[in-house]
C-alpha cells in the first residue's frame, strides 16, 4: 500500500519513490511485478502526472526498475545495485564522520532524522493511499 500524506514537508514525489523502493528492496514487490502506469497510479493516489513520473524516473535510475516501452513499468530483476549503493554511501557517510570527529551516536540520530523525515506519515494529514501492482484501492 502506497501512502501520500499531503501534509508531510516531503515532497509527493520523494513519498512515492520511497515507499516503492522499500517495497522492492524488501521484496513486498517481487522482481518481474509490472507497476501500474503512470496515470493510472497518478489518479489512484490523486497526485499530478508528473509527480509519478518523476518517482517512476528515479526508481529507473536506480536500478530498481525497468520500463519496457509500452509494456510498462516492472520491478527490476537489478534491484539489488541500491543495497550496493546504500552500502557505498554508508560507507562514505562514515569516513566524513569519521574525519570531523563526530560521535557514533550523533551520526547514527542523524541518519535516523534523515530516514524519518523521507518517510514519516502524520495520522492527521489525509492519506491518499493505493495498493500495488494493480493500484486498486481495497
Amino acid at each position: 500500500m502506497i501512502v501520500i500524506d499531503s501534509a508531510s514537508p516531503v515532497p509527493p514525489f520523494e513519498q512515492l519513490r520511497a515507499q516503492l523502493a522499500r517495497q522492492i528492496q524488501d521484496h513486498t514487490l517481487a522482481v518481474g511485478t509490472k507497476l501500474p502506469t503512470i496515470r493510472r497510479l497518478a489518479a489512484d493516489l490523486g497526485l499530478a502526472v508528473n509527480t509519478v513520473g518523476r518517482a517512476y524516473r528515479e526508481l529507473e535510475e536506480a536500478g530498481l526498475i525497468e520500463t519496457r516501452g509500452p509494456a510498462g513499468s516492472f520491478v527490476s530483476a537489478a534491484g539489488g545495485q541500491g543495497r550496493e549503493r546504500a552500502r557505498r554511501a554508508a560507507a562514505e557517510y562514515a569516513a566524513v564522520i569519521a574525519s570531523i570527529g563526530l560521535d557514533t551516536n550523533e551520526a547514527v540520530r542523524i541518519v535516523q532524522a534523515a530516514l524519518t523525515n523521507g518517510i514519516a506519515a502524520s495520522p492527521s494529514s489525509r492519506v491518499a493511499s493505493s495498493h500495488l501492482p494493480d493500484g486498486n484501492p481495497p
